[in-house]
């Protein structure tokens, strides 16, 4: 269980806002520099409004944490866990300050988000190194090392598998086999995803991969096939830009318009393996806004949970600490993975998903990859 060379390990999320006062500051930070006016943000945070303002996210990354602290020091692992938030308290700036001011020299970081795109992995890697930057400068606050994207990783994927098979079992017994699993992910631009890894086509390639192993994995323990879409959600920005599809709705829609044997479906389980909690893209989209239109269609549906606060996804954070930590030991650590893309490079190759505005990399410091992992 040696974690040298580090001295802490940083949680980095999303974040969300906590009560009705937030959500406009909130979106604010989100959509910074896009130049989207307040009558909008209020528009877009009706979702969080219904719900008293307050996003599922921070609650969820406080179980999490809780989990962590405790499955690190079950192992003996004596690491003080910091949490930053790239859009709302506690602030990633924050939290690094902190940690210059407790003395950490080398952390790595845990981000909520488990796949490769610009907004995935790369944007949280740019604001790692803005927040050393702009705490003191770059030149003495904390070496930060991201952990490599983990969305195939065995402690993220068994509970997903197990989740997809509850949501079966709970189906009608007639529409059971025949159900059909849409996984489901945050729609990105089209040309982000052209971008993303370093030869582009990751962020898809990425999911595509991890659905056919949850699939075949279920149909295994089954002993029944299941035929399954990749499909999304959340899709905003202007309407000429093109994103990812189909969405969740409009495949819906395509299923229940077809006979089974042209590839329709009465019943299905949407499994949202794009996401690692409950957060409010699962909990609007899918649990409200999807589940309407199930039920408009006549349709069966379930949503299969997250991983969450499983202890095998919990798990999942000690094992990615420790293979960096051998690896930047000079080791040569197991990498475990399922799939077959594999696990990547420990570091982000300069460059990689790079800023779909401006169409170049803009990570200040690439060259000193410490600080972007």
């Amino acid at each position: 269980m040696d974690v040298s060379p580090y001295d802490a390990l940083l949680f980095v999320s999303f974040g969300g806002p906590e009560k009705t006062e937030d959500v406009v500051p909130f979106l604010e930070n989100v959509t910074r520099g896009r130049g989207i006016p307040k009558e909008r943000l209020v528009e877009v945070g009706q979702h969080y409004f219904d719900r008293g303002g307050k996003s599922p996210i921070n609650d969820q990354n406080r179980a999490f944490l809780a989990a962590l602290r405790s499955d690190l020091a079950e192992h003996g692992i004596d690491l003080p866990v910091y949490w930053g938030n790239r859009n709302w308290d506690p602030y990633l700036s924050d939290t690094v300050a902190q940690m210059r001011a407790d003395g950490i020299e080398r952390a790595a970081v845990f981000a909520t988000s488990a796949y490769s795109s610009y907004s995935s992995c790369r944007q949280y890697r740019e604001n790692l190194f803005e927040a050393c930057d702009t705490t003191g400068g770059v030149e003495g606050a904390p070496v930060l090392d991201k952990l490599r994207r983990y969305y195939n990783h065995p402690g993220f994927v068994a509970p997903v598998v197990d989740g997809v098979l509850a949501s079966l079992e709970d189906l009608p017994e007639d529409e059971r086999d025949g159900a059909r699993i849409l996984f489901v992910t945050h729609s990105i631009p089209t040309s982000m995803n052209d971008n993303a890894g370093p030869e582009g086509n990751a962020y898809v390639a990425q999911h595509l991969d991890v659905a056919t192993v949850i699939a075949d994995e279920v149909a295994q323990r089954r002993g029944v096939t299941h035929e399954w879409d990749l499909v999304y959600c959340s899709r905003s920005g202007a309407p000429h830009i093109p994103w990812l599809e189909p969405d969740v709705n409009d495949h819906l829609e395509e299923l229940a318009g077809k006979a089974p044997e042209d590839g329709g479906s009465s019943a299905v389980v949407m499994c949202p393996v794009g996401f690692v909690s409950d957060h409010m893209e699962v909990v609007y989209d899918l649990d409200t806004e999807a589940m309407a239109t199930a039920e408009r269609l006549g349709m069966q549906a379930r949503r299969s949970p997250t991983a969450g606060e499983d202890p095998r996804f919990v798990a999942t954070v000690r094992d990615l600490l420790l293979e960096r930590a051998a690896a930047e030991r000079g080791e040569t650590p197991e990498r475990r993975t399922v799939g077959d893309l594999g696990a990547g490079p420990d570091r982000c190759p300069v460059g990689c998903c790079f800023n779909q505005r401006s169409q170049l990399p803009t990570l200040s410091g690439e060259d000193s990859p410490q600080y972007s992992g």
